[in-house]
């Protein structure tokens, strides 16, 4: 798989809790950009296609706009749903629109394509250890270049609109800090047959952002 070029914009990349110089915010961004690029590595594994990455954005957001990144609040989603619990708090979230997730389970599992998008309990289990391998593949990434130790929570699979789906990392994140602006890292990603398509979205905490900055400058 080949990593895609990201041309980054060091100014819209400062949230208004940090302050880093040009130069740590583009290696911070890099090292983000390089851990999403191993989690859509470790997608890729798991369905035996090659799957890249088609866009890579940071950016800092209103919470009530974060919805609009992925079709609008009211939009069905499935998603997977993983917190960061040690090291710094944070949040992974991988959705996709519910055919596309109905594929992948076929895929994942061998069966005949189908036209419903109710998910059996193994179903399920199955779209949960792709959450839990892209989300692994992404904590060890930033692991490997801060020393910090990341532990993923267990998978959570969600099938509701993506604004309820969202509210899970946005109530934490919100409970953290003293403004409603959220950053996110997005990554959109595709196979080359097009079967599969989804959003891995990345929403960090600000303790999280100051804690991987402070490793980068180190």
């Amino acid at each position: 798989m080949n990593d895609k070029a990201v041309t980054l914009d060091a100014e819209e990349l400062l949230d208004s809790t940090i302050s880093a110089d040009q130069r740590n915010v583009t290696k911070w961004a890099n090292m983000m950009n390089k851990g999403t690029v191993h989690a859509v590595e470790g997608l890729s594994k798991i369905v035996g296609r090659d799957i890249k990455v088609t866009s890579f954005n940071l950016r800092t957001v209103s919470a009530d706009d974060i919805c609009d990144m992925v079709g609008g609040p009211e939009t069905n989603m499935v998603g997977v749903y993983l917190s960061i619990q040690s090291g710094a708090p944070g949040h992974i979230l991988l959705l996709y629109p519910p055919k596309i997730a109905r594929g992948l389970i076929d895929m994942l599992m061998g069966q005949r394509s189908s036209n419903s998008y109710e998910l059996e309990e193994i179903e399920q289990s199955a779209l949960a250890e792709v959450g839990n391998i892209v989300g692994s593949y992404f904590l060890n990434s930033i692991a490997d270049d801060t020393g910090i130790r990341f532990v993923p929570s267990p998978p959570q699979v969600m099938m509701d609109m993506a604004g309820l789906i969202v509210s899970v990392a946005l109530e934490d994140i919100l409970g953290r800090q003293y403004t409603d602006d959220i950053f996110v890292m997005e990554t959109e990603f595709r196979s080359e047959d097009k079967k599969l398509n989804g959003v891995l979205m990345i929403l960090p905490s600000t303790d999280f952002l100051t804690i991987v900055r402070q490793h980068t400058e180190q």
